[in-house]
């Protein structure tokens, strides 16, 4: 007896369309792919990390110094010179740097090249370098340029590194095989999960396509607005991730129904409309809550979150629209090319066998809502102990001192801690600003000198243009330290009143930005979690017409996320395993890294909860049976959401062989936090929570029923 035509409502019939047509969306894909890589090479944009932070009194002040200072805007570098057998002040060496700095100075781009100044024995020098061009447009030939006019200096024995412009662009702009590697490991697995070289390439090569689509649409951006690589990164990284699941979602439903007999071309509307609504869902939860970034008005953290959003959005297109193309094309050949024949291909969600037994992840589902106890109070237990780490976490920020040791960066930052100590690395600008500037300083200087964790504080700078002198303070202790942070703090509060009034102090230059940026973090994180937790409170409620499905959801979330960030802080803050990371002492957690963690921790716990109370609720809708509802929709999901999870963690981890400790601090976390979600709360809290809840999970007074908006329940087929 045929199967009657579920009404799969506008979702299915977009999946059908896409099935008949599926040549003319697939070439459309690759036609927008195409047309879009070509206009973002023609118009030539290039990533920029450059921060700006309105509102932020020491970002006021660097703006200050850059237009009283002028050159101080410019892109600066350094040149660190170590001799490890003679003096620098030794004739041969002394000539080799007159040589050099002479070379240095012809260097295309170089505006000017500052005095050598030793350290206090003799054998450590800086040269410091400004730039005329922009810090964005330097690069790895730039580097190239400075290691070839700095021959003289090699060939007399010293050693030679470079911190600043144009070192950092160029390790930034290093290969790297993070990429690579997830996709291969996301193909062995898929390869493991389902038998079959077409069920694997399917969604591999769709997230291929999107990533690239959005990498492409970036491009673009980049000549308009300001892209930062970190947010390149990021983009890649979700993107990546979300599409191999977003496909998965639909391919494995479709799978299950034409293993069940329903036509292809049903199966695949059915498929879009309850998978793909749920990957709507879900992926509208994830580009919700990193939009919402833009509640820390921070601009560079805003568009690290409008570039994860997008690559979220074009997966979700590329969900609903590119795989039910590919599908329609592979038609009834999905399950060629199996070439491991032990591995069952997803059949239709079966409690019992043949035998009356249960078997695979039937027998699981089952184990935990007939004992569900044990499990909410495992899952709970663990959880906690993960989140523990959380409670010390230590805003600030990240310096060179943890660039992989191979770096250029990270030698000169070790070289210039040993000739001038750590402090160096770092030091901090005091802008006096007003009528009585010039007259104040020398007393505001006296007063910073005095300042304990203060090293030294250098004779002002008077600006031959305005009414602005410029003090440099050196602290004693590292820019990532506490101690340099409370320096910061004591020194906000002590020199003003010793400027006067009329006359403004600030206390500026890139440690004291990032200290400030990390209190501003600080006090808007928690308005920045709830609003992302009411919005998506509100989707599910919507969705799943029901006020404790969506409650549960949030605070199991809000466990997933704490668990990450706890073993975030205990990996990089407390050194646990640094050395495996190619790290080789602890960090602080760079003050937006909790922001973006949140943002996108919490919409990719959505994505298996929303998966998987879809399942649930479509039981729910046809049984009435609360435990048999929860059992299977734990069975028809623990597949595919152990495979998408697994998929997903190995794409997070190849990002900790990118070289930024920031990439890979988000890396360990996602990773985590994706592992945790998968296994312990989708496998154990969940079916356990809502099997001790009840049909009190599906519970939503009349008159709130009344008001939310009606989405409507498409069919569904599922035993």
């Amino acid at each position: 007896m045929s199967t009657p035509t579920p009404d799969d409502g506008r979702l299915g019939r977009l999946g059908r369309f896409c099935a008949r047509r599926h040549w003319w969306v697939i070439g459309a894909w690759i036609v927008v792919l195409v047309g879009v890589a070509v206009l973002g090479r023609g118009l030539g944009g290039q990533a920029n990390d450059t921060v700006s932070l309105p509102g932020v009194r020491s970002a006021e002040g660097l703006a200050v110094v850059q237009e009283a200072f002028p050159t101080q805007g410019a892109a600066q570098g350094v040149v660190v010179l170590y001799s490890p057998k003679k003096p620098l002040d030794s004739p041969r060496v002394a000539a080799a740097i007159a040589a050099g700095h002479a070379a240095l100075a012809k260097v295309p781009g170089v505006l000017s090249v500052g005095e050598v100044i030793p350290s206090p024995d003799g054998q450590i020098a800086q040269v410091p370098v400004e730039w005329s061009t922009p810090p964005q447009e330097l690069g790895q030939a730039d580097l190239a340029a400075m290691q070839a006019a700095a021959a003289p200096l090699r060939a007399a024995g010293l050693t030679v590194e470079y911190s600043g412009s144009p070192a950092v662009q160029a390790e930034a702009q290093a290969p790297d095989y993070s990429v690579l590697v997830g996709v291969l490991a996301a193909m062995i697995i898929l390869l493991l999960a389902f038998g079959s070289l077409v069920t694997m390439a399917i969604p591999v090569v769709g997230s291929l396509i999107a990533v690239g689509m959005t990498l492409m649409i970036l491009v673009v951006l980049e000549s308009f607005t300001a892209i930062s690589s970190v947010g390149l990164a990021i983009a890649t990284m979700i993107g990546l991730g979300v599409s191999v699941d977003y496909g998965l979602f639909v391919l494995t439903r479709h799978d299950q129904q034409i293993a069940s007999g329903m036509p292809v071309e049903q199966s695949i509307g059915l498929a879009v409309a309850t998978a793909g609504r749920a990957v709507m869902i879900a992926g509208g939860t994830v580009a919700i809550g990193v939009l919402g970034l833009a509640m820390a008005q921070v601009p560079l953290v805003t568009r690290m979150g409008f570039a994860a959003a997008l690559s979220v959005l074009i997966a979700v297109l590329a969900a609903l629209t590119l795989l039910p193309a590919a599908l329609g094309m592979v038609g009834t050949r999905l399950a060629s090319g199996r070439i491991i024949p032990f591995v069952k291909r997803p059949g239709p969600v079966q409690l019992e066998g043949a035998d009356g037994k249960p078997r695979g992840w039937a027998r699981w589902s089952l184990m935990v809502t007939r004992k569900p106890w044990p499990f909410l109070v495992g899952a709970l237990a663990i959880l906690i102990a993960l989140a523990i780490p959380l409670f010390s976490i230590d805003l600030g920020m990240v310096d060179s001192g943890s660039d992989p040791q191979t770096s250029t960066t990270y030698k000169a930052y070790g070289l210039v801690s040993k000739g001038f100590g750590p402090g160096a690395n770092g030091p901090i600008e005091v802008v006096v600003e007003g009528r009585g500037a010039k007259a104040a300083a020398p007393a505001v200087r006296a007063a910073a000198a005095k300042v304990p964790g203060v090293a030294v504080a250098l004779p002002p700078l008077n600006s031959p243009t305005h009414p602005v002198s410029l003090i440099t303070v050196q602290p004693a202790t590292s820019p990532a330290s506490q101690q340099t942070e409370q320096l910061i703090t004591t020194l906000n509060s002590a020199l003003p009143p010793v400027a006067g009034a009329g006359t403004q102090v600030y206390v500026t230059g890139t440690t004291a930005v990032n200290v400030e940026l990390a209190e501003k973090v600080a006090a808007r994180l928690p308005w920045f979690i709830g609003a992302v937790i009411l919005i998506s409170f509100i989707l599910l409620m919507i969705e799943f017409r029901s006020l404790l499905v969506p409650l549960q959801a949030a605070i199991m979330n809000l466990l997933s996320v704490g668990a990450a960030f706890g073993v975030v802080v205990f990996v990089f803050q407390e050194g646990h395993g640094l050395s495996l990371l190619g790290v080789d002492h602890p960090v602080p957690i760079e003050s937006w890294v909790p922001l973006m963690m949140f943002a996108i921790l919490f919409g990719l716990s959505m994505d298996y909860e929303v998966f998987l109370l879809s399942r649930i609720r479509e039981g729910w809708l046809k049984t009435g049976d609360s435990h048999r509802s929860v059992a299977i929709g734990v069975a028809g999901t623990a597949r595919v959401i152990s495979a998408a999870a697994l998929v997903m963690v190995c794409v997070f981890l190849a990002f900790v062989l990118e070289p930024n400790v920031v990439v890979k601090m988000l890396g360990v976390g996602l990773a985590t936090a994706v592992l945790v979600d998968a296994t312990v709360v989708r496998l154990m809290l969940v079916p356990a929570t809502m099997i001790l809840i009840g049909k009190g999970n599906w519970w939503l007074p009349k008159w709130l029923d009344r008001i939310l908006p009606t989405m409507k329940e498409p069919g569904s087929d599922d035993a």
